[in-house]
């Protein structure tokens, strides 16, 4: 598959800059596979749209964007990778040193032990990440509640972005569903864009995950499973694939995989040349997905993190 064909036309104005007022206030496109009929709703309407066993994600996003003031610049918490060291991007990453020590001062100062290449490096943290939300770089507006950026089901920290279909839910919508959880740890790598020519030439970074065993064997009955957000998908179709119930998963959903336990898919609209949109074209079809996208820009809705919903039937 080429990559070109994860590209679209994206008017700047609908890259969302703010949450909606209240979470279950945005809105969704409903689509569905079978029939190929779209329908318009509002995100609150969801229990009434689909009979499954709802999956969610509850990892927490770390507040992992640690500012440093000499280079000016900053470091990126990714991943724990035992005990203080952590993987992180960092830049300006040609002006850094190993052996060195950056940041502002106390729990937000990190010691760079190892350039990994591409800007990654293994670094050693003061105590816990006491830093910033590490918002995506198309949101330029500051956030005035950082609680915004986590999903009221979030309990695990672990995560250097956010499941953001999940940040739709409210606490009593999701007392109208019958809810289990599993945690995959969000690398910023997932969204990245893809520079190969190919989808298959490109590389996707390994994910922590880890799911109980009960939870799993709710999700192994049930008779059909709604996955919220594609970081779901990805715990749920690597243990169909009889995966250990902790570990990481490289897993690349591209078009073509046969989905094992996914029924139905609670999505955002993500950018172009993304494996998320490669994802989702391999569960709704590539020109299907195409062509909601494009209804998706002519009905105004808006995309990407803070954006609006689709769900997939």
């Amino acid at each position: 598959m080429e990559s070109a064909e994860l590209d679209y036309d994206l008017p700047p104005e609908l890259i969302a800059q703010h949450p909606a007022a209240r979470r279950d206030e945005s809105r969704l496109l409903v689509y569905s596979r079978a029939s190929g009929e779209v329908s318009h709703h509002v995100f609150r309407e969801l229990p009434g749209l689909v009979d499954a066993l709802t999956v969610v994600n509850d990892t927490r996003v770390v507040p992992a964007r640690i500012a440093i003031d000499s280079p000016r610049g900053e470091v990126l918490l990714l991943e724990r990778v035992d005990g203080d060291v952590w993987e992180a991007l960092a830049r300006p990453t040609r002006r850094l040193h190993a052996g060195r020590r950056y940041g502002t001062g106390g729990q937000n100062t990190v010691e760079l032990l190892e350039h990994l290449g591409e800007g990654r490096w293994r670094v050693r943290l003061d105590g816990e990440p006491d830093g910033v939300a590490p918002l995506p770089p198309y949101i330029t507006e500051p956030l005035a509640d950082a609680e915004r950026y986590q999903t009221v089901f979030a309990r695990d920290p672990g995560s250097a972005a956010a499941p953001t279909a999940g940040l739709h839910f409210t606490p009593e919508l999701l007392a109208q569903l019958d809810v289990e959880r599993v945690t995959l740890h969000v690398g910023l790598d997932t969204f990245r864009p893809l520079q190969a020519e190919t989808v298959e030439e490109h590389h996707i970074h390994g994910e922590r995950y880890e799911v109980e065993p009960a939870a799993w064997e709710r999700i192994r009955a049930a008779q059909r499973v709604l996955a919220v957000g594609t970081t779901t998908v990805r715990v749920l179709e690597t243990l169909a694939r009889d995966a250990p119930l902790a570990g990481r998963t490289e897993l690349f959903i591209t078009p073509g995989l046969e989905f094992r336990r996914v029924d139905h898919l609670l999505t955002n609209f993500h950018l172009p040349r993304s494996t998320l949109l490669a994802l989702v074209m391999a569960f709704a079809g590539v020109d299907e997905t195409r062509r909601l996208y494009e209804l998706a820009v002519a009905e105004r809705y808006r995309f990407y993190s803070f954006g609006d919903a689709m769900l997939l039937l």
